[in-house]
């Protein structure tokens, strides 16, 4: 049974009954399936830095009212995200921009803390958890099954074989090209068996999903967890690194300026304490405000409830396209442990055809191409490894892909129906959209 009124959820987000230009000239409301990119506001989020805004002013060290002010919101709100992913005491809230800056911070702060060299990755990995870790450490990665979903077996395996060498093991919460979720309590559980940590890539499950870091003693602990707040109706720059303490409280900085300071001379230096000495420059203090309003928002719906509706309609999504002719889906029917990802392709159509056709035509945002995921999505549609020289020999040769559906709490089935109306249309005329060519409206 499908749940289809959810009008209260989608009067919270700013913009979602835009009229975008069609390339008939028509207008039509925008339709978003595109949020595994990011996210639109939340209505509150923008209401709350309008307000916030006449009381802005620079933070720490101010004994001006408002930069008191400032400085009082601006550390408060660590307890607001600790509360929200069930961090524990011991645990450092860092503010960074976003996912990638938070992972490109931990591997430079835990780089040659201990003599262990080997990082555990995995075949379904973003390029912001992989890419920042092979410059400095031996790279291995945990294998998936054919379905694309990973190998606890293999993990194991792993963990055994490298041991003592291991210094972390990193996996992603959720992917963004399948919306698999990984039972992240439960790697911790075995990463910690064999004397490890564990870091979870966190920006595709922390809008749609709880987040339990469990106490530091329990055995399900979470070590590390990094996220973005455009990714749950913040877009404001904002991103989240979390992490024990100690490691942060020695060692420097990878950036430094104001802020990351205690006491400076030409030859010496006291670095500030943690946080703040990994938080240089100005903080992104309207970012931080619009985080923490995202963050009250998603805990009056409840994240249970949230959760919930986006599986309804997930299903509902996964069910109808899958019964379109010449449709490929590169992901199992399997419903359980999903955030709301579809990728697919038309069989016969590339997949810049299909998204350009679904935007020109029926103001139908998607996302084509490879997601930054490039190694999960060649292992998804099996493109051999001499296929991927070939490209990188010949930049003008065409790069494989694929298309993403990815659904906000705001989406309904209408926005789905009108979707796979579309979906039928293309594939009964590929010979159409073959030679079809569009051109952005103009809007002025």
């Amino acid at each position: 049974m499908f749940i289809k009124n959810n009008a209260n959820y989608r009067n919270l987000v700013v913009g979602t009954d835009t009229k975008i230009p069609l390339c008939n000239g028509q207008k039509t409301t925008y339709i978003n399936f595109d949020n595994a990119a990011t996210t639109p506001p939340f209505e509150s989020v923008i209401h709350s830095v309008t307000e916030f805004a006449p009381w802005y002013s620079s933070i720490h060290r101010g004994t001006g009212f408002k930069s008191q002010y400032s400085s009082e919101i601006y550390e408060k709100s660590r307890d607001v995200i600790r509360d929200f992913v069930k961090a524990g005491p011991n645990n450092q809230i860092i503010f960074v921009k976003n996912t990638s800056e938070a992972i490109n911070k931990l591997s430079y702060r835990l780089y040659h803390k201990n003599k262990r060299d080997v990082i555990l990755s995995t075949y379904m990995e973003h390029h912001s958890n992989d890419l920042p870790w092979r410059n400095k450490y031996n790279v291995h990665y945990i294998k998936v099954d054919d379905n694309g979903r990973l190998s606890m077996e293999d993990l194991e395996k792993k963990l055994r074989k490298y041991g003592k060498d291991l210094a972390l093991v990193t996996v992603t919460g959720a992917s963004n090209v399948t919306g698999y979720k990984n039972p992240v309590n439960d790697i911790a559980e075995l990463v910690h068996k064999y004397d490890s940590k564990l870091m979870v890539d966190a920006a595709q499950l922390i809008g749609h999903s709880s987040i339990d870091m469990k106490p530091d003693g329990d055995s399900r602990h979470i070590d590390y967890l990094v996220f973005s707040a455009h990714k749950m109706y913040a877009p404001f720059g904002t991103g989240v690194l979390i992490g024990p303490e100690y490691d942060f409280k020695k060692g420097e900085p990878e950036y430094r300026g104001g802020g990351t300071i205690n006491i400076v001379t030409h030859d010496l230096i006291r670095w500030a304490e943690p946080p703040h000495k990994e938080e240089a420059g100005t903080p992104n203090i309207m970012g931080v405000v619009a985080l923490t309003e995202a963050i009250n928002t998603l805990t009056s719906i409840g994240m249970d409830n949230l959760e919930a509706y986006e599986s309804n309609l997930f299903e509902y999504a996964l069910c109808n396209i899958s019964k379109i002719p010449d449709i490929q889906l590169y992901c199992d029917n399997d419903l359980r442990d999903r955030v709301g990802i579809i990728p697919f392709n038309i069989n016969g159509l590339p997949h810049q055809i299909v998204a350009n056709a679904l935007s020109a035509e029926s103001g139908i945002a998607v996302r084509n191409g490879c997601f930054c995921s490039q190694p999960y999505v060649q292992k998804l549609m099996n493109i051999s490894r001499n296929d991927i020289r070939k490209r990188i020999k010949n930049p003008s040769l065409s790069h494989p892909g694929m298309i993403r559906l990815s659904f906000g709490l705001y989406n309904n089935y209408d926005e789905i129906d009108v979707l796979l109306q579309k979906l039928y249309e293309i594939s009964d005329n590929k010979e159409r959209y073959l030679d079809a060519r569009y051109q952005i409206p103009d809007t002025r």
